[in-house]
């Protein structure tokens, strides 16, 4: 312990140095009050740290780990003692004052194989990859900022594009609703023109009730007025013809006498001139005994009337009759022919005025876009509970058919949920078929309470029932073209897992692609399909009939009319009767049974049920 300097201040104390008298370094105090150095010892084979480590190591070489802090003086007041006692390992500092103690010190060596070149050159590394690290995060940086301007500007080109597209979309939308515009009064005014000509609804009163009449145009009155008058010339014909068999000439046989007296037999034809009756000349011909101009006074003529004909007048007045009635046959053919195409027309004229009346009540005729995506044309066509209209396709950029079905707002939530699932499982049996010869199912959303649509693949042409009800057949090699994509389709049905049979199937649901026979074609409406799932088909017995009733009967076989306490059993074989009744109609213009009758009719009558044989005519019509 050293004294307190006497030089110090007045109530302050400080340790002084032992030889100078003057105050100490901390340094020097601290060495002063460090432990002795203990004796290196020599590392124990190749390990550069010491076995006694009680505390974290240093990297220092042949130092302490923690060096020794000496105790502070503290100032004292004015009426302490200056005298200042120091304790190991504490220090206790004037008398009345809290003791001060200092920790107990922990001290270690370390030996290592560093040296101070090595750490330096440890710390330049260190240095150097924090310097490329931050030029890494530099250039990091900077190519997060050009990338981050790039993408704004791609934005802006996105956002540019995409208000450009909604023009273009726009646009396409204005161009095809003034199309469609168009192509409406085209058809009104079409209309218009075939109402004189072909006919029209005429709004009549029966009773204490209004009713609509067809009432024919004078196309038809005027085609009606000649067949009149050549049913009226073919009868005046007759009449002339039967006439002039009454006037036909006959042979007699006259015999008459030579001059020289030998007898002789004349054949003498009874052509006469008329008003000088016949006689017979001799061969001396000059006597007329017979002539009855004994008292030399004229011979009075026969009356007109009684005239007859010779046979060339008979020959010439038959030639130029039967070449009047044939003139008039050939007439009343052609008449009969240009009857049938005004038919044709008629009907067509008849169809378009009940679809555009269907268009102008539709609520869906302002050319609405449905599901942010379908433009709405024009219709089509209406059934029951649905509509077909002619839409575009606003992503896809393409013509689509859109079938709008809308359930009544009066049915029962049973009837409306029994509707929804015909319609589901009508969509999921068909969004599964993918054929070139099969209708493409595209889309199916929800458009209100009441109403929901399926989008349709469009063929832009008709179906095979209109064809055959506007030429009534079709050649052969085309009715055969027709029935072999058919039954490529049905072999795809059938082929699939589960397979499918269509059961509804007839030429209305044989779309043509392009209007016309020789084309490609597509079967469609698959609401009466069934699935051959293992749960319901049987190879052996096929699978039970469960809609018994529905159906076109003109079309279906004989045991899907089978009555009885089981349902009947069917199978793909359905198809392939309704395939060859297409085809026997297709060729002979008309249905092998029940060709006149009503559906109500061939039920009643049991008319399928009784098809056993089938009439084949001489050569297709």
């Amino acid at each position: 312990m050293y004294p307190p300097s006497p030089g110090g201040p007045a109530g302050l104390g400080t340790l002084g140095s032992p030889t100078t008298g003057g105050p100490l370094a901390v340094s020097e105090l601290s060495s002063m009050m460090a432990p002795p150095v203990p004796a290196q010892r020599p590392p124990v084979g190749n390990s550069t740290k010491n076995s006694q480590q009680s505390c974290q190591p240093s990297l220092s070489s042949n130092m302490y780990s923690q060096p020794y802090v000496p105790p502070v003086s503290v100032g004292l007041t004015g009426g302490q003692s200056p005298s200042t006692t120091m304790q190991s390992p504490g220090l206790t500092i004037g008398a009345g004052v809290p003791q001060v103690t200092t920790p107990p010190m922990c001290s270690r060596a370390v030996q290592t194989d560093l040296t101070v070149k090595s750490l330096r050159d440890m710390e330049a590394k260190s240095a150097h990859d924090v310097e490329t690290r931050d030029t890494r995060i530099d250039d990091l940086c900077r190519s997060a900022d050009d990338s981050k301007r790039q993408l704004q500007a791609q934005q802006k080109l996105i956002d540019k594009q995409k208000e450009q597209l909604n023009k273009c979309i726009d646009v396409t939308k204005q161009l095809l609703i003034e199309k469609s515009a168009m192509e409406k009064k085209a058809a009104r005014q079409k209309c218009m023109q075939n109402r004189l000509r072909l006919g029209q609804f005429v709004t009549q009163r029966q009773g204490a009730s209004f009713v609509e009449n067809w009432v024919d145009g004078h196309a038809f009155t005027e085609l009606i007025r000649k067949q009149e008058s050549i049913a009226a010339a073919r009868e005046e014909i007759e009449r002339q013809r039967k006439l002039l068999g009454k006037k036909r000439p006959s042979l007699t046989t006259a015999k008459s006498k030579t001059g020289n007296g030998s007898g002789t037999t004349t054949l003498v034809s009874a052509i006469t001139i008329p008003g000088v009756s016949p006689v017979t000349g001799g061969s001396g011909g000059g006597s007329n005994s017979n002539s009855g101009l004994s008292n030399g006074d004229f011979l009075k003529p026969e009356s007109p009337k009684d005239v007859g004909m010779n046979w060339y007048e008979y020959y010439e007045q038959d030639e130029i009759l039967k070449l009047r009635s044939q003139a008039l046959k050939k007439e009343d053919t052609d008449l009969q022919l240009e009857l049938e195409k005004l038919e044709r027309e008629r009907n067509l004229h008849i169809r378009e005025l009940k679809r555009i009346h269907n268009e102008d009540q539709s609520r869906f005729n302002n050319h609405p876009t449905l599901n942010d995506r379908y433009l709405l044309l024009i219709l089509l066509g209406k059934g029951g509970f649905s509509e077909v209209h002619k839409a575009f396709d606003l992503k896809d950029q393409r013509y689509v058919a859109c079938k709008i079905h809308q359930l009544n707002k009066d049915w029962k939530d049973d009837k409306k949920a029994n509707y929804i699932k015909h319609a589901l499982r009508e969509y999921n049996i068909h969004k599964q078929l993918d054929h070139p010869r099969v209708v493409r199912l595209y889309d199916v959303f929800e458009i209100d309470a009441n109403s929901f649509c399926t989008v349709l693949e469009y063929c832009d042409g008709h179906d095979l029932d209109f064809y055959l009800k506007q030429h009534k057949s079709i050649p052969e090699r085309e009715a055969r073209s027709i029935i072999m994509q058919v039954v490529h389709a049905l072999k795809y049905l059938n082929e699939i897992k589960p397979p499918i049979i269509h059961y509804d199937l007839k030429p209305g649901n044989i779309l043509l692609g392009s209007g016309a026979v020789s084309g490609e074609i597509k079967i469609t409406d698959f609401g009466l399909s069934k699935i051959m799932d293992d749960e319901n088909y049987s190879p052996d017995h096929g699978m039970d009939l469960t809609s018994q009733g529905a159906g076109t009967y003109w079309y279906l076989p004989p045991e899907c009319f089978v009555v009885g306490k089981n349902p009947p059993k069917i199978s793909s074989k359905v198809d392939v009767w309704s395939v060859g009744v297409i085809f026997y109609q297709c060729l002979y213009g008309k249905k092998p049974f029940g060709h006149n009758q009503s559906q109500a009719t061939i039920l009643e009558e049991n008319t399928i049920l009784k098809a056993t044989d089938v009439e084949f005519a001489a050569k297709p019509s």
